[in-house]
This record gives C-alpha cells, sequence and structure tokens, in this order.
C-alpha cells in the first residue's frame, strides 16, 4: 500500500502517475525551484543549507530508484509501514527545523509560513501537506488516503514534539540563604548565567534570596546535586521549558 502524508517527494509520487517521467525527476525540479523561493524568502544562509540536504534527497531518491526499484510495498503489513513512514520524516524534519534548515520541498514554504505568520514548524507543516495528502484520496483509493490522514495528523504533532525534547531546559527557582556559592558553581562550572533576588519567608521572616537560572537537561541534574550538597535546607522548584530566548540559548 503506498501513503501520501506530504511533502514534495509524495508530490513527486503522485505526479508519476499521470506524467511520463519517473518520480526523482519530478522531485528534483520542484524542490529546485522551492528552494529558490528559500533563497529569496529566507535568506542566503537558509537558503544554502536547504539546497544542501535538497539536492542531497533527490540524489539519494534517485540513487535508490535504481538500485532498489519499487513495485510493491515492503511488506504487507500497512500500520507498520505507516509507522515508520512516519517516525522517519517526522524526526528528520524535526532536526532541520531546529537547526534553522529543512530538506526542501514543502518544508521550505512551511518555514515562510513560519517565519511571517509564527504558525508553529508542525502546523505550518500540516497545512502545506495537508492538500497532498488529501490527493491520495482521489490518486489512489479511500483506504490509503485515509491512512495518509492519519499518517500526515501524527507527522504533524510529532514534529513539534520532537523540537520541543531537543529544546527541553530546566528553569530553576532555589530559595536559599547564601546564594553566592551556588551562582559561583553556575557561572563558572556549568557557565550559565543566574539572577538573585532577595526576598523574605513568609513563615519565619527570615531574609532569603531566589536565585533564577535556566540550564540544560544534564546540567540540571549537577545544578541539583550540586545545592543539595551545599545548601541542603535549599527549597528547589524546576520547570521544564523549551522556549528559552537570550545568550546561550535561542536569539529571537
Amino acid at each position: 500500500m503506498c501513503f501520501s502524508i506530504g511533502g514534495i517527494t509524495d508530490v513527486a509520487v503522485v505526479a508519476a502517475n499521470f506524467l511520463p517521467v519517473p518520480a526523482s525527476t519530478v522531485n528534483f525540479v520542484l524542490n529546485a525551484v522551492l528552494i529558490l523561493l528559500g533563497f529569496l524568502l529566507l535568506g542566503k544562509g537558509l537558503g544554502i543549507m536547504t539546497a544542501y540536504s535538497s539536492m542531497l534527497s533527490s540524489i539519494l531518491f534517485s540513487l535508490l530508484e535504481l538500485i532498489y526499484p519499487m513495485s510493491r510495498p515492503l511488506t504487507d503489513q500497512p500500520m507498520l509501514e505507516l509507522a515508520f513512514g512516519i517516525a522517519l520524516p517526522a524526526f528528520g524534519t524535526a532536526i532541520l527545523f531546529n537547526m534553522g534548515a529543512s530538506n526542501g520541498g514543502t518544508e521550505i514554504v512551511a518555514m515562510i509560513l513560519q517565519k511571517y505568520t509564527n504558525i508553529d514548524n508542525g502546523k505550518a507543516l500540516f497545512l502545506c501537506d495537508l492538500l497532498v495528502t488529501l490527493s491520495a484520496f482521489f490518486v489512489f483509493n479511500f483506504t490509503t488516503g485515509l491512512f495518509s490522514l492519519l499518517g500526515l495528523l501524527i507527522k504533524s504533532l510529532m514534529v513539534d514534539s520532537v523540537i520541543e525534547s531537543i529544546n527541553l531546559c530546566k528553569y530553576f527557582n532555589v530559595v536559599c540563604g547564601e546564594p553566592k556559592i551556588i551562582c559561583d558553581f553556575i557561572v563558572d562550572k556549568l557557565h550559565r548565567g543566574a539572577t538573585v533576588a532577595s526576598a523574605k519567608g513568609a513563615f519565619t521572616n527570615g531574609e532569603k534570596y531566589i536565585i533564577f537560572t535556566v540550564v540544560n537537561r544534564p546540567q540540571a541534574v549537577a545544578l541539583r546535586q550540586f545545592i543539595k550538597r551545599a545548601e541542603p535546607s535549599a527549597f528547589i522548584m524546576i520547570t521544564d521549558t523549551s522556549e528559552i530566548i537570550g545568550k546561550g540559548f535561542h536569539r529571537g
């Protein structure tokens, strides 16, 4: 069973059913047009990264057509093929998006939408790929169309989920009496910044300090262990966050 969960590759596969040229040729031409659009609207640096990954993808597509031409699905398990057909592109797309690049095709259109409308990457990609996926109902059959639509929905959710997982950091609020030793560890050992604010305990009315800092996951383990050793009475609040804009993280 063939699936069409969006992307220029799937456009090429669908178009190859009506054109006298192989899918790899259609894929190459469409990618070239969209890469040019990426250069114009997304900037030269991003365009170069996208062009590299897109051309590499097109070359591999052509080689695989020559080495292992497929006239039928690899297995007779459509759900198994759908799972791999969703997971692998979703992970790859998320990694490229997180690097500020794409694999070309509809991902370029999605990045343009994301840049000018602030739509999440996954939602933008979903909108771009929806039309391609709907074509599966007409080009193949109703069952394939339903499988493809399900795959597209899961893929769009996975892209945002993987990006958030890659960027996941830990936000620390540390209430303590002696902030210097903790701040020194954050700055000198973890090479992160921190902000210290004065506070007063509601129960004891004692003078306290609150340390605010954001670190990645491995650093969070080290910081938590250090605080428990350095000041066991410290009160620590740790929150997951994936949207940090500033020095050492994403630039807004």
